[in-house]
């Protein structure tokens, strides 16, 4: 693509300014958005769609905005720098609220939505604040078309394409055409998408000079060029004002490239076919397409290949029901041009697993967990020197407090964790979510076989009211010679569990115990022959638990991850041993580190205090014993 020449050793490859917003997304899909009754929260707004896809694509992506100094603008935030996205030159506005929209999906033609964008923060952002030093690291600028609708985002815009030009940046532009924004439809109609204006017209030929790429549908183009119903004609006077390059979206018929004089017909025109999906949501699609396109020129590729990247991101995010957490992965566009992929996007279990294990996640590569989930033993340990049960709440508690003094004297910030039950531990739930821990969440019945859920089987109803962060685990009583019956039981409610942790997002952690029938000489080959097993059966978890193995079983273990889910987080250690596989992460353990001191305690032996620090203290040991071994190594 000749017309494009993108500077080199830069810090950032792209910069997206426009919108920056909260998408609330309806999850009953064929109603009204009036008969919605619960919603879903992404990040959303085109701008910041595109950076967040470039940066999920791997390349160095940058957002200027504004958000408003409130828990939704903390959230949009936090998303974009998961993702790898700079956001140093998102403005914090101290009076205007974050951006919403409220989405809906009737059916693969009517999506309702509706802006709430009145008075918003990233509609004032402050042209006084673009930063030159910055837009001059920039390869690339991308400005979307909404922040060219009023004089205070055509300013701020003005001034970062000015940088842009001093700097050699090249600019491009996504028209990006909604007409609400510009007035021109009721508040409630965020869906209709073309409106024939000619002061639209008119504003977008005064900034069409300053771009380099510009992108759209072609309903975009024609608003961009002013001749409703001639796409040729609207293309023919853009080109009359702007010398830059053109790139037309047509949907599953893919798009089109004009680099110099516009052809007599579209169809004329260089072109890149799509290929037809199974639609469930058109929203973000012309966002993925955009960011697979910039990610294919700024690695220097062609037209054609770029754009056959960016029709396989835009195939996929409109398979699915969100925008930006829709976007792909390298991996999983790997697997769009292999020819290993299943004709259906939905049907295509490789694709969906590598879209959840091969997006930025939380990295655990040491993890120190202290088990307390199995509240019976903990109400055991009250009967049996008479104290008041109710009294297990404010132990529970205490056991996160001592996990907090490791963390602490420790230095283990990112690598400790909890396991608490799911029933009536919520106070020590609560008190261990949201401060950066891993916190595992039990759902079996305690000693079921075969596998029951505690609190009834409906798993699913209840995930969605877990907090994403918590992993929930499960632990499953397998043993060789199980009958058929036993054993076709518990894989129908560990296919419950599993497919209800695929829809709501949660990690899975199967903790495989061994029955006492099991000989102690075989229950390492019987631990992997279950977990060989729960593989052939198509379940990927992303943690393995299991009881202390020989090194050599744990090497074992090892191939029998690679070999089925290289992506699998690895396995913790039930207990406590020292090994240096690098497939063991870390270890579980419970009871060895608060039975005796939770005796004392309930008794009255030790204060609240006491009992921290003598839980902390054996804690603390563990962690001091699996880091010398691993130091040795």
């Amino acid at each position: 693509m000749s017309a494009l020449n993108f500077p080199p050793d830069r810090r950032f490859d792209l910069a997206c300014l426009g919108r920056l917003a909260v998408d609330f997304y309806a999850q009953q899909v064929g109603c009204r958005l009036e008969d919605a009754t619960s919603f879903a929260k992404y990040l959303g707004g085109s701008s910041a769609n595109i950076a967040f896809g470039v940066a999920r694509l791997g390349l160095r992506a940058a957002m200027i905005s504004r958000v408003g100094n409130e828990q939704m603008g903390r959230f949009l935030i936090e998303t974009l720098q998961r993702e790898g996205c700079d956001t140093s030159q998102v403005q914090i506005d101290p009076q205007r609220l974050t951006a919403l929209v409220l989405l809906g999906l009737k059916d693969r033609d009517t999506f309702p939505l509706i802006f709430y964008r009145e008075n918003c923060a990233d509609m004032a952002i402050d042209a006084a604040l673009i930063d030159e030093a910055f837009i001059s690291q920039c390869r690339a600028l991308l400005v979307t078309g909404t922040h060219l609708s009023t004089p205070t985002v055509r300013a701020a815009a003005r001034a970062a394409l000015a940088f842009a030009k001093r700097h050699a940046t090249v600019r491009v532009l996504d028209i990006d055409y909604r007409p609400v924004l510009w007035g021109l439809t009721p508040r409630g109609d965020g869906e209709t998408r073309y409106v024939a204006n000619a002061q639209v017209t008119a504003q977008l030929h005064e900034m069409l000079p300053e771009f380099d790429l510009l992108v759209g549908t072609e309903e975009e183009f024609l608003i961009a060029g002013g001749v409703p119903g001639d796409l040729i004609a609207s293309l023919q006077r853009v080109r009359a004002v702007t010398p830059a390059a053109l790139v037309v979206k047509r949907g599953a018929l893919g798009c089109c490239f004009i680099p110099a004089a516009v052809p007599d017909r579209i169809d004329d025109a260089q072109t890149v076919h799509g290929e037809r999906v199974e639609v469930l949501n058109v929203l973000g699609a012309g966002d993925a397409f955009l960011a697979g396109l910039m990610s294919g020129l700024l690695r220097g590729k062609d037209f054609a290949e770029s754009a056959r990247i960016a029709n396989a991101c835009g195939a996929i995010v409109v398979s699915r029901h969100a925008c930006a957490p829709a976007m792909p992965t390298p991996a999983e566009l790997d697997h769009w041009f292999s020819a290993r992929r299943r004709p259906g996007v939905d049907a295509d279990e490789e694709l969906a697993h590598l879209h959840r294990v091969t997006a930025p996640r939380t990295s655990w590569d040491t993890l120190f967990a202290m088990a307390a989930d199995q509240r019976s033993e903990f109400i055991e340990i009250a009967r049996e020197v008479g104290a008041d049960e109710a009294r297990v709440s404010a132990l529970e508690r205490l056991l996160v407090r001592a996990v907090e003094q490791v963390e602490r004297s420790r230095s283990l910030q990112g690598q400790v964790g909890v396991l608490v039950d799911s029933g009536d531990g919520g106070e020590a739930l609560h008190q261990a979510t949201g401060r950066g821990w891993w916190v595992g969440r039990a759902v079996e019945l305690p000693g079921s076989r075969p596998l029951r859920f505690n609190g009834g089987d409906s798993i699913a109803s209840r995930l969605i009211h877990w907090p994403l962060e918590q992993v929930v685990k499960c632990r499953v009583h397998d043993a060789p010679d199980d009958p058929l019956t036993l054993r076709l039981e518990q894989e129908r409610q560990l296919r419950q569990l599993w497919d209800a942790t695929r829809e709501s997002g949660h990690e899975l952690l199967l903790q495989i115990a061994q029955p006492r029938e099991v000989p102690a000489g075989a229950t390492d080959s019987a631990m992997l022959r279950a977990i060989e097993r729960l593989y052939t059966a198509g379940f990927k978890p992303e943690w393995w638990s299991v009881a202390p193995m020989a090194d050599a079983s744990w090497t074992l273990l090892q191939r029998l991850v690679a070999e089925h889910d290289p992506h699998c987080r690895g396995a913790l250690v039930a207990g406590f041993a020292q090994t240096t596989c690098p497939i063991v992460k870390g270890f579980i353990v419970g009871g060895t580190l608060w039975a005796d001191a939770s005796l004392r305690w309930f008794r009255g032996e030790l204060d609240d205090a006491a009992f921290v620090a003598a839980v902390a203290d054996n804690f603390a040991r563990l962690v001091d014993g699996w880091r010398a071994t691993r130091i040795r190594r």
